[in-house]
């Protein structure tokens, strides 16, 4: 059905709203078409659907893991209508040519829109500028270059890449980690590393690149986009560079806004990330930062991996975990139910200002006139989260038996119903 009227539902001020749509569109209720489909949401939160800046589809040549149809059904019971692919596939989404066959992946499975982030360096080997034009100007629109997984380390590539982006309006995001103050590194180095006996991955390290990109990017004005920051002093040096004029941006990860590194104690390598789990001084230094808008959203980086990539000992283990399905949750868990954050603020950080940032002009807004990216959330419910029941090809998460409040019911794209959590199933409290 083209058409939807929903009705009783209430707004993210708490307010009694209605929605019309037709066509993919919002509109007003004297422009439905006779026929149409009545979903009475009462009780029911509806929101712009949520905008996601950093996800791993895994496809091309890692489907073993993750394939853009798996993690666009993942996206969608997660309540996100956009998603954007991280370059790390097989081969590198370094040209045009790979950027457009994932995007077209994501156009013909029609779940949700699958954005390619192009990678700024070819093969990712931080030596030589990918295509960045070629990718701006493909079918694909590629704004978001990163080599995610790997640090743009030579300054001078770092500058040549802020320069050339200037030229369509794009943005460097860029994976913050020094590889010498790293080499080995298997977790946030502090006390718990040197307990357990793991090589640390000091903070400097992230927070001498992040220092570095800002003076480069106040001397090219050009945008930077810092990806997952994890540290206390890092959330500091961007808030002191956006006082100052620089085009700074950044982003923070669920479960950096959750998890700490005492979450390593049992060598359980499903909490080995990259950036690592922090401490629990660098969490709250987090939260401050998003709740101030220093951090300016969120961001899921969902990384899956097959079983046997985390199901063995540690210091071999892959780093990353699952987050499309869990991503809400967890947010208004660690930041509306503890005070810092409004639900409309948390929502304005997950899909308002990710789809400003990235120019995704279809989502982040429900106005007459607009594209119909939606989701309805039930936040006076809970759901046990359950690994083997998630949507995602691997089942990686750091949330497996937890019980998480607000449950994703329902999510629109383009005004079609693309999940329905009753008839697709997870199970809630």
């Amino acid at each position: 059905m083209n058409s939807w009227l929903i009705k009783n539902a209430r707004d993210l001020q708490g307010k009694d709203v209605d929605l019309a749509v037709a066509n993919g569109q919002i509109v007003h209720v004297k422009e439905l078409h006779h026929q149409y489909s009545e979903l009475d949401a009462k009780g029911l939160t509806l929101m712009p659907g949520l905008v996601d800046l950093h996800t791993h589809l895994r496809e091309p040549g890692r489907e073993d893991a993750e394939t853009v149809f798996t993690a666009s059904q993942a996206a969608v019971a997660g309540g996100y209508t956009a998603i954007s692919a991280m370059p790390n596939t097989l081969p590198v989404a370094d040209t045009a040519g790979v950027v457009e066959q994932v995007y077209r992946l994501g156009k013909s499975h029609g779940l949700c829109d699958v954005f390619p982030i192009g990678a700024v360096t070819v093969g990712q080997k931080g030596e030589q500028l990918a295509e960045l034009v070629a990718m701006n100007q493909s079918e694909a629109r590629v704004r978001i270059f990163s080599d995610d997984g790997y640090c743009v380390a030579d300054p001078l590539v770092m500058r040549r890449a802020l320069e050339y982006v200037k030229l369509f309006d794009g943005v460097v995001a860029q994976h913050a980690q020094d590889p010498r103050l790293t080499e080995n590194a298997q977790m946030n180095e502090g006390e718990v590393s040197a307990r357990l006996g793991l090589k640390g991955w000091p903070a400097v390290a992230e927070e001498a690149i992040i220092a570095r990109d800002i003076l480069l990017a106040e001397h090219v004005n050009s945008r930077l986009h810092i990806c997952h920051l994890t540290t206390a002093g890092g959330v500091e040096l961007v808030r002191q560079a956006k006082l100052r004029g620089v085009k700074v941006t950044a982003e923070v990860t669920p479960h950096h806004l959750l998890l700490t590194d005492e979450m390593a104690a049992t060598y359980d390598a499903t909490y080995k990330v990259n950036p690592p789990l922090r401490t629990e001084s660098d969490v709250q230094a987090l939260r401050r930062g998003l709740a101030d808008g220093t951090i300016d959203i969120v961001a899921t980086d969902h990384a899956p991996h097959p079983q046997e990539a985390k199901d063995c000992e540690w210091s071999a283990a892959a780093f990353g975990m699952l987050g499309l399905e869990t991503a809400f949750s967890i947010c208004y868990l660690a930041i509306v139910k503890s005070g810092l954050l409004s639900l409309a603020d948390l929502w304005q950080r997950m899909s308002i200002a990710p789809a400003k940032l990235a120019r995704y002009e279809n989502h982040g807004e429900l106005t007459v006139g607009r594209t119909a990216n939606f989701v309805l959330v039930d936040l006076n419910k809970s759901w046990k989260v359950d690994a083997g029941a998630l949507k995602s090809k691997s089942k990686n998460t750091p949330y497996d038996g937890m019980e998480l409040p607000a449950v994703v019911e329902k999510t629109f794209h383009n005004g079609v119903l693309v999940y329905d959590r009753e008839n697709q199933g997870r199970e809630g409290a």
